[in-house]
């Protein structure tokens, strides 16, 4: 989850609101690539979740991290919560889960290349001191309370305020894990298409990087139960976003949205006041109960909009959320497939075209459909297996277009990291689907055998 932003000065006009999302657009040539993805660190012996401090923990990581590889610490009431480097940052997720949000880079080669060298310097760290790192979309076997909170003030108040807005806000926080891409867009016509046909295809990213089909120690029904979960968390700040595909969206629409989005915090010289419920509309007119007279920042406004959690959100870029953390090679066909989809203007107008017809009942419905089923998903006329075949197909004739080499020159372009979703495509099986068949085949239902198969 994110770190505290750097946003900007006193907020004086209402629009300022809609011109620090505006601020974002950038010409063609400077569009970067972020990616972010998250894992479960655990004991070998045990294989139970990393406590945050002692012999073998999250501390002990980061500083291993930091010790070795010259990464900056970043600390909050005292405690190493995270890393920086070269752009890129090491983070905490709520229950100890560590994710490296990647440095803004031109290529999927290079991003690809930073996951690599991130994966590998973690498991140096880690085998030293008897810890495996695995990347799956929800904690395998663990519950709930052997899963500690990590000491960050945002998620001491998110997690109190999970329990009174939803089901499974908990589960979200400390037992799932996802990889997700950042992009930027061009002008705000271009935002509004891009964010349509990413709201629209996250459900074929949920079924292809599906990788959570089980939730303590035994099968759940679903390919994605941290899609499943994600559906119960607070449906003031998920879902699908139908008002995106209304005539005039644009940033106005959105500022709209995020200011009906109840607060979690205002963050104040290192301290994070509980604002939990409370009105981004009247912070801005110095009625916020939190901090009576005070009016907000920009600052504040990036905060803010790091808590609506919806399947594609923007700030000053757009934000891919759909997909299950997992494998390296799901790591990098990720970015891939959403650069291919979004960076040529040929792939992305094939992919509103596809797309454009849909209406908010049948984009929900393949929400629903893809954590269930996966590839088999379902709905109506739309077949998820064929569906996917066709955007996947978009997406590699995108990064042929771009013509992006690497390796030097002998790699023509990106389309090989899509390898690992044309062989799904091919065998109609995702991830899910291929720890079901050990479950239920060589490992004799013995789940504990995923950590010595799966782990990076």
């Amino acid at each position: 989850m994110s770190i505290p932003q750097s946003g900007g000065g006193p907020i004086e006009r209402h629009e300022q609101l809609a011109e620090y999302l505006a601020s974002g657009c950038k010409p063609r040539d400077t569009w970067r690539i972020g990616t972010e993805h998250e894992k479960f660190g655990y004991c070998k012996d045990t294989l139970k979740p990393l406590p945050y401090e002692g012999k073998r923990s999250i501390l002990a990581v980061l500083e291993g991290l930091r010790d070795t590889y010259g990464w900056a610490p970043v600390t909050e009431g005292g405690n190493l919560i995270g890393l920086e480097k070269d752009g890129a940052n090491v983070s905490l997720e709520p229950g100890g889960a560590v994710e490296l949000s990647g440095a803004p880079l031109e290529t999927i080669h290079e991003t690809c290349d930073e996951v690599n060298t991130h994966l590998a310097e973690v498991k140096e760290i880690a085998d030293k001191i008897g810890v495996g790192f695995i990347g799956l979309g929800a904690a395998p076997t663990w519950s709930h309370d052997e899963m500690p909170l990590m000491p960050k003030g945002r998620y001491r108040l998110m997690n109190d305020y999970m329990a009174k807005v939803g089901t499974m806000g908990r589960d979200m926080m400390r037992r799932t894990t996802t990889v997700q891409v950042n992009i930027d867009f061009g002008s705000e016509a271009d935002m509004v298409q891009k964010l349509r046909v990413a709201l629209a295809l996250q459900p074929v990213a949920t079924a292809l990087f599906a990788n959570s089909p089980f939730f303590e120690g035994k099968p759940n029904g679903h390919k994605s139960w941290r899609s499943r979960i994600w559906r119960s968390l607070d449906d003031s700040r998920t879902g699908m976003l139908p008002f995106v595909f209304e005539e005039g969206f644009g940033f106005e629409r959105y500022v709209e949205y995020a200011l009906d989005v109840p607060m979690y915090f205002v963050y104040r010289d290192g301290v994070y006041i509980d604002a939990l419920g409370m009105s981004f509309r009247d912070f801005l007119q110095g009625k916020l109960p939190a901090l009576p007279g005070e009016t907000p920042t920009l600052s504040d406004w990036a905060d803010h909009l790091t808590t609506a959690f919806p399947e594609a959100r923007i700030k000053k870029y757009m934000e891919m959320r759909g997909a299950d953390g997992g494998p390296w090679r799901r790591l990098c066909a990720l970015p891939a497939f959403w650069v291919g989809l979004t960076y040529d203007q040929t792939a992305l107008d094939a992919a509103w075209d596809l797309v454009k017809g849909w209406d908010a009942e049948t984009r929900d419905k393949l929400r629903v459909a893809a954590s269930v089923d996966g590839l088999q998903a379902q709905v109506g006329s739309l077949n998820m297996h064929d569906l996917a075949r066709e955007v996947v197909a978009i997406s590699q004739s995108g990064l042929k277009n771009r013509a992006r080499p690497g390796a030097g020159g002998l790699v023509p372009d990106e389309t090989h990291f899509l390898n690992a979703l044309s062989e799904s495509i091919e065998t109609g099986k995702v991830p899910a689907d291929e720890l079901l068949d050990r479950y239920n085949g060589d490992w004799s239902g013995d789940l504990s055998r995923i950590f010595a198969d799966y782990s990076y």
